[in-house]
């Protein structure tokens, strides 16, 4: 015998993916209210550089700061082994398009993002990407 979970972790895991493709598709919109839906009131956010953050509209507000706008185009969303309805550890990767604030379009510019969903709800998320490298390289008149 075994102490494996006994819920069926294949459907654990395709829920806790899919929570994370529906909540990242309305946040990009961005739509920051829509995303709510899908965190927990304890949410903690961990944007590139460190920045610490609890709800969806500082991201969509950081954004603002950094793109005139941007999407992402999803490559893989990979649920970590063992996911339970308790704890699943959710990676999405794949690149960012849009424009930097002067206007100048941009695609290819890869990300990560690691979400811990709880019962359902997104209660960590860890945002990765190549915006800072790229925007040194542009200020130093280099093309990423």
């Amino acid at each position: 015998m075994h102490d494996a979970p006994t819920s069926n972790t294949t459907d654990v895991a395709a829920a806790a993916g899919a929570l994370v493709d529906r909540y990242l598709t309305i946040l990009m919109k961005p739509d920051p209210d829509g995303a709510r839906v899908f965190v927990s009131p304890k949410l903690a956010i961990r944007f590139t550089g460190g920045r610490a953050m609890s709800d969806p509209a500082e991201c969509a507000a950081f954004n603002k700061q950094r793109y005139a706008w941007v999407k992402k185009r999803f490559e893989a969303t990979e649920v970590v082994a063992g996911a339970t309805t308790a704890h699943a550890v959710v990676y999405n990767r794949g690149t960012l398009y849009g424009e930097w604030l002067d206007g100048t379009p941009f695609e290819g510019n890869r990300y990560v993002d690691r979400y811990v969903v709880e019962q359902g709800l997104i209660v960590q998320m860890d945002v990765w990407n190549d915006s800072a490298e790229w925007l040194m390289d542009r200020a130093a008149g280099v093309r990423p």
